[in-house]
């Protein structure tokens, strides 16, 4: 198993206007507990308990919280809403009328070895304008996960 991290690297100009390409920082295992620890915060600020998976842009675990009073299944859906959001790139909450059954991606949902999921809670963390990751949170309603991912995702920037 390689232990090589995946590096973005985002475009610039030099001094004579030519396109170069300069490393975008990859998420680190800081930034993956600062992004629990501002999820933890929101959601318990809402009574809510919940699990968040956060991924690096390979889908490599960078960490991973369970509320004790969490529901269990919802340590799964955390899971794979980073997934989702990490391979499209883009808020699975934005991605649920897709794969609806008159959807344009409607066979989106069992085409993969590794499932995908399709409700809201999972983001894709950019730095730079480059993808270097996704968090997912599962526990609560579809639009509080996302919220809560949301105020995660924004302690970043």
């Amino acid at each position: 198993m390689s232990t090589t991290a995946t590096t973005a690297t985002a475009a610039a100009t030099d001094s004579t206007g030519i396109a170069t390409a300069t490393a975008v920082a990859p998420l680190t295992t800081q930034d993956a507990e600062i992004l629990l620890t501002a999820t933890r915060r929101a959601a318990e600020a809402a009574g809510v308990t919940v699990s968040v998976t956060v991924l690096d842009a390979g889908g490599h675990l960078l960490a991973f919280r369970r509320d004790d009073r969490a529901v269990l299944i919802s340590g799964e859906t955390s899971t794979r809403k980073a997934y989702t959001a990490l391979q499209l790139d883009a808020p699975t909450a934005d991605l649920v009328d897709l794969v609806k059954p008159d959807g344009p991606f409607h066979s989106l949902t069992t085409a993969l070895d590794r499932p995908l999921l399709f409700i809201a809670g999972g983001l894709p963390v950019h730095r730079d304008g480059k993808l270097i990751g996704a968090i997912g949170v599962g526990g609560g309603a579809p639009d509080q996960d996302h919220a809560f991912a949301t105020t995660a995702v924004e302690t970043l920037a």
